[in-house]
């Protein structure tokens, strides 16, 4: 006679271990460029010029007098003539007749380069987005992906507000949710003696600015993070998969924004 007792059937086991809103995020970005990728170029350069961030656009737009700076700095540091005429060729359409398209704060990041470039953030916000979901739920996981990205590209406005290079890609956002994460991922459990096997323990409070500085491990990732966005845009070295130079410093912008707004989407009860 078997005395062993009646278990439920366990359910399997998902192949992709991720949130919805992480999933869901994953899928809209690999959709769109899938949809750009059959789009006609004349079209395609059509999506771009209307959702990409361009600094130079805006710069025009709120100041007119320096559309002449602009076609200048176009084709300053390119050692190619025809590329150098190419640039302040596109420079000039952009003031010829300037709009500040204020949507393209955030519709950049919607857009990739390439393939490789929306491989590259896709593992990324897995990684770094994931444990954010998880903690905070997905409209906290929107909002702080949403300030990293505007931050980013405002950051990149105010650093090089004459670049008429389009700005594309999740990177920004994807920066700020690296930022959240490490305010709480890098740190051990609380203790807790559990009751029971199934009870899980509490979740480990934010690490406040000096504990974060004390964490070894923390500061490790904090700093090769920051330093690697650094040398890779200073060196004008493409990184990611990415088809052109980095915007390090809508990076920056997108990091910034998730490290110190994390702490205002605590519940109430446990800042």
């Amino acid at each position: 006679m078997d005395a062993s007792p009646d278990l439920p059937r366990q359910g399997r086991v998902p192949v992709f271990n991720l949130p919805g809103i992480v999933t869901a995020s994953i899928a809209v970005l690999a959709a769109i460029h899938v949809v750009r990728s059959v789009l006609p170029d004349e079209l395609d350069l059509s999506v771009l010029l209307d959702l990409a961030f361009i600094p130079a656009r805006w710069t025009a737009a709120l100041d007119p007098s320096r559309a002449a700076d602009i076609v200048k700095a176009a084709g300053e540091a390119v050692s190619d003539p025809q590329i150098a005429a190419a640039r302040r060729e596109f420079a000039r359409y952009l003031v010829s007749d300037p709009s500040a398209m204020p949507w393209t704060f955030v519709s950049y990041g919607l857009l990739h380069g390439s393939w490789m470039h929306l491989i590259f953030n896709s593992v990324w916000l897995a990684a770094f987005g994931a444990p954010v979901a998880r903690r905070y739920g997905a409209l906290r996981f929107g909002l702080v992906a949403l300030a990293g990205i505007v931050a980013g590209a405002g950051l990149h406005l105010f650093l090089d507000p004459e670049s008429a290079m389009p700005l594309v890609g999740a990177s920004a956002g994807i920066s700020a949710l690296m930022a959240a994460a490490a305010r709480f991922v890098f740190q051990p459990p609380p203790p807790f003696p559990a009751a029971a096997p199934w009870q899980i323990p509490p979740r480990p409070p934010l690490q406040t600015i000096p504990e974060l500085m004390r964490n070894r491990t923390a500061m490790l990732f904090l700093g090769v993070l920051l330093a690697t966005n650094l040398l890779f845009g200073l060196l004008a070295l493409p990184l990611g998969g990415a088809d052109g130079p980095i915007a390090w410093d809508a990076h920056l912008g997108g990091f910034l924004a998730g490290f110190f707004l994390l702490p205002l989407m605590e519940p109430r009860g446990r800042r």
